[in-house]
C-alpha cells in the first residue's frame, strides 16, 4: 500500500512540474486538433474584411497555430449561407467560430443553438446580451476614439488649406460616404466630425449613404457628388477604395478607414483609423483553450491596442499633425477627453442632459437605456456595438439608407 501511495505522489509531482514548465496541463494548448473558423462577408479586396484577415493571421502567429488550425470562409453573404458556413466549420471540428458582418448575426445565433459545445463570436452585433445563449458573444472596439483622432487630422488639414487661401473658414465643409443610417455609422461619422471641429470650429459636414457596405462604383459616385457639392475633404464608412480613388482623381484630401490607401492615393491620403482585431482574437481563442468564459460583450480602445491609426502621410497631412494627434491620444487614454462630451455638441440647438438609446434591440428599435452619464454619452458601455444615433447640429444627411 505504501508503494502505491508513493507512486501516486510521484505521478502527481510530475504532472505539477509538467504544467508549471511546459504548459501541458492547459486544455487544447498546443493541441493540433484545436481549430478556429472565420467567416468573412467579402474577401481581401474589401478593406473591411482584409482588416479582419490580417488580425486573424497575427493571432495565429502569436498563438503558434498552424494553417490547418485556422479556417477562412470568404464571400459569405448575410443570409442562410452564413449559417451553413458556421455549421460546416463546427462539423470540421472548430471549437470557436467568428463572423465579421452585422447581418451575419441571426444566422450565427441559429448555429449557436444547434452547436452548444462550440463558441460563436460575432463582430458589430447587438443581441448576444439578450439572446440567453451561453455560447454566443458580441465584440467591437471603441473605434470612435480612432475616428475622433482622424477627425482632428482632417480639421488640421482644413485649417492649413484656409491659411493657404484655398477657401474661407465658412467654406470648410467635409463630406462623408456612409453605408447605412445605422448607429455604427452614425457614431463613426459623428466622432470624426467632433474631432475635426475641435480644431476647426467652423467646419460642417454632409453625409451621403450608399445602401451597401461594399460597392466601389457607388462609393466613388457618392464621393464625387460630395466633392461637386463643395466638400473640401472626404472620409468614409464603406469598404472599398471607391471614395479614396475619387479623391485622388480630384486632388481632394481623404481620410480613409480600415487601413492606409497611400499606395493608390499618394497625394491625397492623410491617415486612417482601424480596429485592430488581433487582441480580441487572441483573447477569444485563449478563453476557449483555457475553458474560461468569453465576455458576452467585449469592446476595447486605444489604451488596449484595439484601436489604431495608420502611418500619417506627411505629403498630404498638415504640418504638426503627428504631434497634435499624440497630444489628443494621451488625453483620450487618461480620460481627460471624452469623445461624446455633451458640452461639445447640440441637437436642435439644445445640449442633452438625458437620452435613452436602443441598447436591447427589439424590432421597433425602442429606446430602453439611459446613456448620458456625467455629461457624456457613454458609448460602448452598455453593449459592445455602438448605439449613438443622435443627429447633431452641423451634420447634414443628404439621404437615408436603413
Amino acid at each position: 500500500m505504501k508503494k502505491i501511495i508513493s507512486l501516486v505522489l510521484v505521478v502527481a509531482m510530475l504532472l505539477t512540474l509538467c504544467v508549471a514548465f511546459t504548459g501541458c496541463g492547459s486544455s487544447n494548448e498546443g493541441s493540433s486538433d484545436f481549430k478556429v473558423g472565420f467567416i468573412f462577408l467579402h474577401d481581401e479586396n474589401s478593406t473591411y474584411d482584409k482588416n479582419f484577415m490580417v488580425a486573424a493571421e497575427e493571432a495565429k502567429k502569436e498563438l503558434g497555430l498552424t494553417d490547418d488550425q485556422v479556417i477562412f470562409k470568404t464571400n459569405i453573404p448575410e443570409g442562410n449561407e452564413c449559417y451553413e458556413a458556421a455549421a460546416d466549420l463546427a462539423d470540421q471540428g472548430c471549437s470557436v467560430v467568428f463572423a465579421d458582418s452585422f447581418g451575419h448575426e441571426p444566422f450565427i445565433a441559429k448555429a449557436a443553438k444547434e452547436f452548444p459545445n462550440v463558441q460563436f463570436c460575432h463582430a458589430t452585433g447587438t443581441t448576444a446580451h439578450t439572446a440567453g445563449l451561453d455560447n454566443l458573444h458580441n465584440a467591437f472596439a471603441n473605434i470612435y476614439e480612432g475616428r475622433y483622432l482622424a477627425g482632428v487630422a482632417a480639421g488640421l488639414k482644413l485649417n492649413e488649406m484656409i491659411a493657404n487661401g484655398e477657401f474661407t473658414a465658412d467654406e470648410a465643409k467635409m463630406g462623408y460616404v456612409g453605408a447605412f443610417t445605422y448607429a455604427e455609422v452614425m457614431s463613426g461619422y459623428t466622432s470624426f466630425f467632433l474631432g475635426a471641429r475641435s480644431v476647426c470650429p467652423t467646419v460642417t459636414m454632409e453625409v451621403q449613404f450608399t445602401g451597401t457596405w461594399y460597392d466601389e462604383a457607388l462609393e466613388k459616385e457618392a464621393a464625387t457628388k460630395l466633392i461637386n457639392n463643395g466638400c473640401k475633404l472626404i472620409s468614409q464608412h464603406a469598404d472599398s477604395w471607391g471614395a479614396p480613388t475619387a479623391c485622388e482623381n480630384a486632388n481632394v484630401p481623404n481620410v480613409s478607414y480600415n487601413g492606409s490607401t497611400v499606395s493608390a492615393c499618394p497625394n491625397t491620403f492623410i491617415v486612417s483609423s482601424r480596429i485592430n482585431w488581433a487582441p480580441y482574437f487572441v483573447y477569444m481563442i485563449n478563453s476557449v483553450k483555457d475553458g474560461t468564459k468569453i465576455d458576452v460583450d467585449w469592446s476595447k480602445g486605444i489604451a488596449e491596442g484595439s484601436v489604431e491609426l495608420s502611418e500619417i502621410n506627411e505629403k498630404a497631412a498638415a504640418k504638426g499633425t503627428k504631434e497634435k494627434l499624440e497630444e489628443v491620444k494621451k488625453a483620450i487614454v487618461d480620460g481627460t477627453l471624452n469623445v461624446f462630451d455633451t458640452k461639445t455638441f447640440t441637437v436642435e440647438g439644445k445640449t442633452l442632459t438625458s437620452y435613452k438609446a436602443d441598447v436591447d434591440t427589439d424590432e421597433a428599435y425602442t429606446p430602453d437605456t439611459e446613456v448620458i452619464e456625467n455629461g457624456v454619452f457613454a458609448e460602448s458601455k452598455f453593449r459592445s456595438a455602438p448605439c449613438f444615433d443622435l443627429r447633431i447640429d452641423g451634420i447634414t444627411l443628404l439621404n437615408e439608407m436603413f
